[in-house]
């Protein structure tokens, strides 16, 4: 059912000086800001050859990163995504086979501009799981 590991997503609490490290540090291609209001982050990518790094950082008072930050104020990963051919399809199964799809179970589109569901971190090893349909 899944596919690759689209990325990794890592919440930051100052995201200028994360895309720096990435960028200086390690001489990474970084992309420019991109505000996503419908999920309440600003994100940045982090190219690699077999994946991405996707730093998230609150947008907004009400954004789930200034939670997860409140609770980790040094920041860390937030969540796992992989790809998946059908969205529709695969949330069917996951939930079929008794994982639980957060929100309404109805896809949004992701900052790739693509559809993408969340799945509850108690049905994966402690890990909150997105799925995007590439």
């Amino acid at each position: 059912m899944i596919g690759k590991l689209n990325h990794v997503a890592i919440a930051v609490p100052d995201l200028k000086a994360a895309a720096w490290t990435y960028r200086e540090r390690l001489g990474a291609r970084v992309s420019v800001p991109q505000a996503e209001p419908d999920h309440g982050v600003t994100v940045v990518f982090v190219e690699l050859p077999n994946a991405k790094i996707e730093l998230l950082h609150p947008l907004g008072a009400n954004s789930p990163i200034a939670k997860f930050l409140e609770r980790n104020p040094d920041g860390g990963m937030h969540h796992l995504c992989y790809e998946v051919e059908d969205i529709i399809a695969a949330r069917d199964q996951l939930k079929a086979k008794g994982a639980r799809v957060l929100g309404d179970g109805e896809p949004k589109i992701g900052a790739h501009g693509k559809p993408v569901l969340f799945l509850h971190p108690k049905d994966f090893a402690g890990t909150l799981i997105e799925i995007e349909q590439v």
